[in-house]
């Protein structure tokens, strides 16, 4: 972040000083870093008081000052330094996070100070040159955002969240990363509600803003696709005039944000198709281990790029972080070396690894919705098909926020799996979704132990211990509240220890 008194950002947030003087606030300043994990604090800090499910911030904030933070921002004198907002209702958050301990509304208080001193520092930093990139989309933003910033590092110092960092509190203690040396601020940007995109866009204006898809992630939240659409039309809505607006319009409903914007419009497409798309695919393969090769084409320039990342639906992922990189100043050279160069970044996502034994596990267990679960199948489909008939496992868990959708969406999938010939297919879980996603597979022709439901992640995993054979080839997926991708860290682990035991004798 960049060097602020305690003084001033009392004055943007509207908070009052607590254990600390006036005088003190006006000389002393954070330098460091904001956090909300009182283990993570460095010194010259800013601790972040805020309620979690086994203990409240406010009871850390003495251990984070000893720890190097010079002050706390809290709801609440703390006995240390501390900037106090004033709680407000949970309830009145209309929409917003809500922390499920925020018996008082202290936890809407200081999200609500952080965004404000997130702004703050974010319109100073755009003065001064800053460029900032915002991604959405209900499928693709985490992976499409590591692409995007591995594009554009080699034409500067790049600002960007880990893993999916994406909400009221992971958005703006992203843009509070970022100091007077960062060219780039790469931002990932979710909804649970209508309204969610616009706040978050007002945090940090993007001049740059990607849309990917719209899709049926959190349908039980919106109750619609088109409430989908057109709160992630909020982002494209939010770029002023002179900015840019990359939309990748093989999907028609994000093509039609075009006539929503003020902004210039780049359309981004997998074929050439109308006369109007700026970047574009075609020549697409893929490898043994589904990895995409493609013929970029921008600006009446084309290049081959081959891609790290694994899964057809990167390409679209790829083309708009290239469209991104180009309307940074990029060359389609530079985009093509750094495409080549990205592999995957955050946890739990597309991660390929083969163990000794000759299995390989595909980890995608942090998030899962049908149209990122039929793109995970067909990658698992095609790794096994082009390794020479290699037997496939399917081990999926609850696609979660599905509302009314979740058991005809879970039974579809089921279906799928059985129509892309995975050899084995794993339902984690007893509810009515998981139940259904077996039924489907049943009803598809899965039968005998084709198809089997399992009560946890540890009885999915006695079943993979006993079962699994040198060759396979395991996709692990679901939603991150299903706890999967502890079970794929546990295959993994589990391949190395009994390769171990092997070389041992």
């Amino acid at each position: 972040m960049i060097a602020l008194s305690l003084a001033r950002i009392a004055d943007i947030v509207g908070g009052r000083l607590a254990d600390i003087s006036a005088q003190e606030a006006a000389v002393t300043k954070v330098t460091g870093t904001v956090e909300f994990d009182s283990r993570a604090v460095t010194p010259g800090g800013l601790f972040l008081a805020l309620p979690g499910a086994r203990a409240d911030g406010h009871d850390h904030a003495a251990a984070a000052v000893a720890a190097g933070a010079v002050a706390v921002l809290a709801a609440r004198p703390v006995g240390v330094p501390a900037i106090v907002v004033t709680p407000t209702p949970a309830a009145a958050d209309r929409g917003g996070l809500v922390f499920e301990h925020d018996t008082d509304g202290s936890g809407a208080a200081v999200l609500a100070a952080l965004a404000k001193l997130a702004a703050a520092v974010a319109a100073e930093l755009v003065d001064g040159g800053l460029k900032v990139i915002g991604i959405t989309g209900s499928s693709g933003k985490t992976s499409t955002k590591d692409l995007v910033a591995a594009v554009l590092a080699p034409l500067g110092e790049v600002v960007a969240p880990p893993g999916s960092f994406n909400n009221e509190l992971g958005h703006p203690w992203t843009v509070l990363r970022a100091t007077e040396s960062t060219d780039f601020l790469v931002l990932e940007m979710s909804a649970r509600h209508r309204g969610n995109i616009a706040a978050l866009a007002a945090i940090a204006v993007p001049s740059i803003a990607v849309v990917l898809n719209v899709g049926t992630a959190h349908l039980g939240e919106f109750g619609s696709r088109e409430a989908i659409a057109a709160t992630k039309a909020e982002l494209p809505q939010a770029v002023p005039p002179g900015g840019a607006v990359i939309l990748n319009v093989d999907d028609a409903t994000v093509a039609a944000m075009a006539e929503l914007t003020r902004a210039r419009v780049v359309r981004v497409s997998r074929e050439r198709g109308a006369a109007d798309v700026d970047v574009w695919a075609d020549a697409v393969t893929l490898d043994a281990l589904a990895r995409p090769r493609f013929r970029l084409h921008a600006a009446g320039r084309q290049v081959d790029v081959a891609l790290a990342v694994h899964g057809d639906h990167q390409v679209s992922n790829a083309l708009c972080a290239a469209a991104v990189a180009l309307e940074c100043g990029a060359t389609i050279e530079q985009v093509a070396g750094a495409l080549a160069a990205a592999g995957p970044v955050s946890q739990h996502r597309m991660a390929v690894a083969t163990r000794d034994d000759g299995v390989t596990i595909v980890n995608d267990a942090y998030n899962a919705n049908p149209d990122s679960m039929r793109a995970g199948l067909k990658a698992l489909a095609w790794m096994a098909r082009d390794g020479g008939g290699r037997r496939s496992w399917a081990v999926l868990g609850e696609m979660a926020e599905l509302g009314d959708d979740a058991i005809s969406e879970h039974d579809n999938i089921g279906r799928l799996a059985v129509r892309l010939d995975v050899s084995r297919l794993v339902v984690v879980g007893t509810g009515r979704a998981m139940s259904a996603m077996h039924h489907g597979a049943v009803m598809e022709g899965s039968w005998g132990s084709e198809a089997t439901m399992v009560a946890d992640a540890d009885a999915a995993l006695a079943l993979l211990r006993a079962e699994l054979r040198p060759g396979d080839v395991v996709l692990v997926k679901a939603s991150n509240a299903a706890g999967l991708g502890a079970l794929a860290d546990a295959l993994l682990d589990l391949g190395a220890a009994e390769s171990t035991d092997g070389d041992d004798g």
